[in-house]
């Protein structure tokens, strides 16, 4: 590969907007998501965990203008029909947002295809993204590529979480960010609370983000949207009930996109402002 370093270097000074981002990444949902990220000025995802399919159907609708990212938890839902998938995928048509399915996927591979293309979710046909976790090793990224990657769907890589003691750390992080790379052509990123990559193509998504710091009962430890886009330089927040359950839900999503909006073009300010590296030619 010519010029790695050169590359690498210049990338992560120079591909700070989505829109440039979406010219250099390769896989093919991550160029989806960038797009629509720089077309609708949004980096915000919303964690729809809601147990009510109408409900969750109803606040898509209702929020869909402000979100790049609806992410559902199948599973939750008490009165799931086969209908759910096909309507979901109509309104992020609609309204120009992806579907995350956060399955977290952790088991063996051949289970693992199993639930991601069979039983009654059938997610494979209705979700854009998914995510696992790396312990039971690689085997769980090829098993879910073989399905996946044909229809150029995405995955996310579990290699940070925002609960209170998580344990990964270190070198659990490290061998994320390698097997990311490895498999590049399947994997679009990960769920981090922070820049884990300079790689334009891999998104990176925070989830546990308020306006303001705080922990909840049961160890869910919260950022502010400063912290993480502008200091830890991460791409996209995942807030949940900040606004599923605020008086006005679409009130507080035009909020916190606002907020998030600003907080990155702050970001993309500060490396503008940044004196270019003299970077060397090298060949590996």
């Amino acid at each position: 590969m010519k010029n790695s370093l050169a590359v690498s270097q210049m990338t992560l000074q120079t591909s700070y907007s989505f829109a440039a981002r979406e010219n250099l990444a390769q896989h093919p949902m991550a160029k989806k998501l960038l797009k629509i990220m720089a077309v609708k000025k949004t980096n915000l995802a919303l964690a729809a965990d809601m147990t009510c399919q109408e409900q969750l159907l109803q606040t898509a609708d209702e929020l869909g203008s402000e979100l790049c990212i609806l992410k559902t938890h199948v599973d939750l839902l008490e009165n799931f029909t086969p209908s759910f998938g096909s309507r979901l995928k109509a309104l992020a048509e609609k309204h120009n947002f992806l579907i995350f399915e956060d399955r977290k996927f952790a088991d063996i591979g051949q289970t693992v295809s199993l639930q991601y293309a069979k039983g009654m979710y059938r997610i494979v046909e209705w979700a854009d993204i998914i995510n696992a976790h790396i312990l039971p090793g690689p085997g769980i990224i090829e098993a879910l590529r073989q399905i996946g990657q044909p229809k150029g769907l995405g995955l996310l890589l579990l290699a940070e979480m925002s609960s209170f003691k998580t344990l990964a750390k270190g070198s659990y992080v490290k061998k994320a960010i390698q097997w990311a790379e490895h498999y590049s052509d399947f994997v679009m990123g990960f769920i981090s609370l922070r820049k884990l990559t300079a790689l334009p193509g891999m998104i990176h998504c925070t989830p546990g983000v308020k306006l303001q710091t705080g922990q909840d009962a049961l160890g869910q430890r919260y950022r502010t949207i400063e912290e993480v886009l502008k200091k830890n330089k991460s791409d996209l927040i995942i807030v949940g009930r900040d606004i599923t359950q605020a008086k006005d839900p679409l009130a507080s999503a035009k909020l916190y996109r606002q907020c998030a909006w600003h907080a990155t073009e702050e970001a993309w300010d500060l490396v503008k402002a940044q004196p270019k590296p003299i970077l060397e030619s090298r060949t590996v």
